[in-house]
């Protein structure tokens, strides 16, 4: 009895001391999110918002290597985020994008066109690590599908709520929690010690829509943009899941009401 107090009161020490309170994962809150629910859309001004804060200040860290510019227009994948094909066209011009080679076998930089990939930030990971002291920022294609659990993204969860809670859970580390030297406290980041500084604060961009952009509204649009670059058929999944289920319930009456037809003289 001794013996299994003593590895009780162990535990309970380990259960509440700083090292166990570094390694504590705090689910960040949920949010209204326009795309949740079963009928729930992306909001195309956000997306675009959202698009502006990514190119502006996560794209000098963070790939999206899955993308391409012309998913943004029209004939986008789910129609893109609402640009127009001219838009998309000078948004693809304002990057510089390796290609080649010429005819004298040499590589050469280019204005980026539609049809290219989203520019990266290094050409290689090993170049990432060396400019973030040795940690690489993850690509964000499918960084909300990464974060969340199952399909829960679908409805507004998990991933979408991951990523605006590590944007807004910058603060000061609590007393008798050790930060290693170099790393940032985050409350939502799990074991708290990030080596992201933080990205976004109030006015970090000037929304070309006139949107006031505080911390907050920078972090809900990002995320929303990269909720739709993890699945960017959303909408159309969810618009064919709604009227397959409409189709299930009409059947369902119909086969009803011809059962009771055919079985109505049978006692």
């Amino acid at each position: 009895m001794m013996r299994l107090a003593t590895i009780a009161a162990l535990g309970a020490a380990l259960m509440f001391s700083p090292a166990a309170f570094a390694q504590e994962e705090i689910e960040a809150p949920h949010q209204d999110w326009s795309f949740a629910g079963v009928f729930g859309t992306f909001d195309r001004g956000s997306l675009q918002r959202g698009f502006q804060v990514y190119n502006e200040v996560c794209s000098n860290c963070h790939s999206m290597k899955l993308l391409h510019y012309r998913d943004l227009g029209p004939d986008g994948p789910g129609g893109g985020i609402g640009f127009s094909d001219a838009e998309v066209a000078a948004i693809a011009a304002q990057k510089q994008v390796e290609d080649g080679p010429n005819d004298q076998g040499e590589m050469f930089r280019r204005p980026g066109k539609p049809q290219d990939a989203f520019v990266s930030p290094f050409p290689n990971e090993q170049a990432a690590r060396a400019a973030n002291g040795g940690a690489a920022p993850p690509d964000l294609s499918v960084i909300v599908k990464a974060r969340g659990k199952g399909l829960e993204y679908l409805w507004g969860e998990g991933g979408p709520d991951y990523v605006y809670g590590i944007l807004n859970g910058f603060t000061d580390a609590p007393k008798g929690f050790a930060l290693p030297q170099g790393k940032m406290y985050n409350t939502y980041f799990p074991g708290h010690a990030i080596s992201m500084p933080p990205p976004l604060a109030d006015s970090t961009v000037k929304f070309q829509d006139g949107t006031k952009a505080t911390l907050a509204q920078e972090a809900h649009d990002v995320a929303t943009f990269l909720t739709w670059a993890a699945e960017p058929y959303m909408e159309d999944r969810k618009q064919t899941g709604a009227k397959a289920i409409l189709f299930l319930l009409a059947m369902t009456g119909v086969l009803y009401g011809a059962k009771r037809k055919v079985w109505k003289d049978v006692h």
